[in-house]
């Protein structure tokens, strides 16, 4: 038996045990066997050396003054296709589908990307390299965030993605929180090889009562019913953050709403997701979906259960979209669908994370090709490629 197929059983060992049973802390998208043969690349020194330098950021230190009721420790964001009305310029905003509003709000936005991509780079680098430098500047970035009394920041997205003139916020804005993904993996790296208890209670609070506004609120429920790529990242950060924080009923809800709701109501049987495709920038719509699936997939199997290859009455599955998306992710000229804006090269995992699910070479392969995104997220993300890939 090769070492990729015992990373991939590995990945699955816990398949006859209940969430609530399995006692070896969660890595979330890294099984403890991928992570010990993880070989340290160029990129991570790099984001590393730069890492070390940079913040610590907070909710409060930048303010949306005149823009919103959103108190001092609140995230705000607005709504990236809302523009000014040519015909009532001081009236409400407008809706251009695609078409991002560069003036708008976004600090929180950045703040909180930084803040989640710098906590993984430093994580990676204290396990695998036994950094005690980037350990403590980590955990120093998490406690200014998430937990001291003058810059925490709310558990919840009341003012995520509002809108001039008609809205404080909205559920869809939840979407904007999805680079806590990152750093909740960075925690759980952290806590295998540098913990630190009084701050990974803290951390568990923060993120348990994040996951009850998530499950409970009337923003939360509307983004999880939402019914496109929205409820799929919905899904994908319950079941990360129920996972960190040790909420099995949450996370096992997340993983039985992909099977009885999110695949019925999105994937068609050849593939297609006619939500996404109903957009401007269909592709990328269709492919960021894919890539919350695959996420979802991955933590979903790393706690042994498979949602990888389960698949609707009519034959709708998370695998049968790869292979009908694969071949224009190779290819976006091809793609004849609306698409106001180019494909980058660094936008999607889904082929790479389908690929080693599934031994499928010629994915992992093509994913390498097309490129996959950047940041700390990237770099896992091509070392664990480039592991499985040597002991294919």
């Amino acid at each position: 038996m090769t070492r990729r197929e015992l990373l991939r059983r590995a990945a699955l060992a816990g398949a006859a045990l209940p969430l609530a049973a399995q006692q070896e802390p969660p890595t979330l998208l890294v099984h403890s066997s991928e992570l010990s043969g993880l070989q340290p690349s160029a990129a991570l020194k790099t984001a590393r050396d730069t890492g070390i330098t940079k913040g610590p950021w907070s909710v409060t230190y930048t303010r949306p003054e005149g823009l919103s009721e959103a108190g001092l420790h609140d995230f705000f964001s607005e709504a990236p296709y809302w523009w000014p009305d040519p015909k009532n310029p001081n009236g409400p905003y407008i809706r251009k589908d695609g078409k991002v509003n560069r003036d708008r709000f976004v600090d929180h936005d950045i703040h909180l990307g930084r803040m989640s991509n710098t906590v993984l780079a430093l994580a990676l680098s204290a396990t695998l390299t036994k950094d005690e430098e980037a350990a403590d500047r980590a955990w120093r970035l998490l406690d200014v965030w998430f937990l001291q009394p003058d810059t925490y920041m709310n558990p919840n997205l009341e003012f995520g993605q509002a809108i001039r003139g008609i809205t404080t916020g909205r559920g869809i804005g939840i979407i904007d929180t999805r680079p806590l993904i990152w750093c909740v993996q960075g925690i759980a790296l952290l806590e295998r090889g540098c913990p630190n208890p009084k701050l990974s209670a803290g951390l568990r609070r923060w993120f348990s009562d994040y996951v009850q506004w998530l499950t409970t609120s009337t923003k939360g429920l509307e983004e999880r019913d939402n019914g496109n790529n929205h409820s799929t990242w919905w899904a994908t950060q319950v079941a990360a953050y129920s996972t960190f924080c040790g909420d099995a009923k949450s996370e096992q809800k997340a993983y039985e709403l992909c099977r009885t709701r999110l695949i019925p109501s999105q994937l068609r049987p050849d593939g297609s997701a006619p939500a996404e495709e109903a957009r401007t920038r269909s592709l990328s719509y269709s492919i960021m979906n894919l890539d919350a699936f695959s996420l979802l997939c991955r933590l979903a199997a790393q706690r042994g259960i498979d949602l990888w290859t389960f698949k609707t009455p009519e034959g709708a599955g998370v695998l049968t979209s790869v292979e009908y998306l694969a071949p224009f992710a190779a290819a976006p000229s091809r793609w004849k669908k609306p698409q106001i804006t180019p494909i980058t090269q660094t936008r999607g995992y889904f082929l790479g994370l389908a690929g080693m699910a599934t031994n499928r070479r010629d994915w992992v392969e093509l994913q390498q090709k097309t490129g996959h995104p950047g940041g700390s997220w990237g770099i896992l993300f091509d070392m664990l490629m480039n592991q499985w890939l040597a002991h294919a």
